[in-house]
């Protein structure tokens, strides 16, 4: 084991001793810096110490030809202070090298995800088409929260708001799954240090009678044969999209007035109350044989996989082009409560998990209040009604 004062003369002329594949020169000033000269005439620079087990290791500095002497001089006086206060390099090395991509970790998110997400698909393509592209080389140590504000600033650029508050969770739920699972790199999650942009969200629009009798009317001017009658039955129960389009005849109970939707958005199953108009609708349908739903595509006698040309057709054709189609549950909230209906039976018919879902249609319920503080008024004062 020859010993030498290491400096950069020493070095550049140092050789391999004949019939030996390799000779270490350890320096005299400095504890475990070491030139490893190969007969090939390769070298490099390492640090050798003995860890608190009393082990050897060796932390590689770098090749002769990459750095400079005094840089891995400098750098073993560096990792020699580490040993002395306890630390161990080469473990925090290979600790390191452990840490995986982002895209290993995006894998697994999605994994997981495909077991129990009714929208695995849309999180998917955010995955792909945004956060991937971006973060999916990057170990995840090298995350950092001002990078991150700074994607979803330039993702605001061009997405609308809660688009870019889809991206900001989905990114931060791959870093809590990784805590979860304990995953090298995840110790923290550096989305929670970029603040949520608050922004309004909630475009509200809700259909008058004459526009909603309207908007039948083009509909029944629609190629598509099935468009009206699904038009119809969104309005009379305000049930979602898919929830109707996958709608199947053996959970109507015409007798009992009521629908089953054994699988909801809530995860729960729930009963929709029918009315007789809906009822009405529903004996009009046309059955397909052989055929479960409601509502099928007659050319597939499968549920309807989108309604957008059909639908854009309907709201440009009744001048309606803003209109969504999800603005008809709205507008079935709305018609109930103008008529009287108060927030927790809407709430209960709409399938609500909490009341504050419900609470968004509060203020449709003015004129009912009033014609309710009106009353209690009236009784309190001892008012007579009106003679006949």
């Amino acid at each position: 084991m020859p010993r030498r004062k290491l400096d950069a003369a020493f070095c550049a002329s140092a050789i391999c001793q004949p019939n030996k594949k390799r000779v270490d020169y350890y320096d005299t000033q400095i504890t475990g810096f070491v030139l490893e000269v190969r007969a090939n005439g390769g070298k490099t620079y390492y640090l050798r110490y003995l860890d608190a087990s009393g082990r050897q290791k060796q932390h590689k500095i770098g090749g002769y030809t990459d750095i400079t002497f005094d840089q891995a001089r400098k750098k073993a006086r560096a990792l020699r202070a580490e040993v002395v206060l306890g630390e161990d390099p080469a473990a925090k090395k290979a600790k390191h090298k452990a840490i995986p991509l982002y895209c290993d970790l995006a894998k697994q998110h999605l994994e997981n995800a495909k077991t129990y997400q009714r929208s695995y698909d849309t999180t998917e393509m955010y995955m792909n088409r945004h956060i991937i592209p971006r973060w999916g080389k990057m170990r995840l140590d090298e995350i950092k929260p001002q990078a991150i504000s700074q994607w979803l600033a330039e993702k605001g650029e061009t997405l609308a708001p809660s688009t870019v508050e889809k991206l900001r969770v989905m990114f931060g739920r791959s870093f809590e799954l990784g805590l979860k699972w304990s995953v090298p790199g995840c110790e923290r999650n550096p989305v929670k240090a970029v603040p949520r942009k608050r922004f309004n969200n909630k475009r509200e629009r809700f259909l008058t009678s004459d526009e909603a009798d309207r908007l039948l009317t083009a509909a029944g001017r629609s190629k598509n044969p099935q468009l009206r009658n699904i038009i119809a039955l969104l309005l009379l129960t305000g049930a979602r999209r898919n929830e109707l389009l996958k709608a199947e005849w053996k959970d109507v109970d015409v007798e009992r007035q009521s629908w089953l939707i054994p699988d909801s958005k809530t995860s729960k199953p729930r009963y929709v109350p029918l009315s007789k108009a809906a009822l009405e609708v529903i004996e009009s349908l046309p059955r397909y044989e052989k055929c479960p739903y409601l509502v099928p595509n007659p050319k597939t006698c499968k549920p309807f996989v989108g309604l957008k040309t059909a639908w854009d057709w309907v709201r440009k054709e009744a001048g309606m082009p803003d209109l969504r189609l999800h603005d008809l549950r709205h507008s079935a909230a709305s018609f109930m409560i103008n008529a009287g209906i108060n927030l927790f039976a809407v709430g209960k018919v709409l399938g609500h998990a909490d009341h504050q879902s419900t609470m968004r249609y509060s203020h449709l319920a003015d004129e009912t209040l009033l014609a309710a503080v009106e009353a209690g008024a009236a009784k309190l004062r001892g008012d007579q009604p009106p003679a006949a």
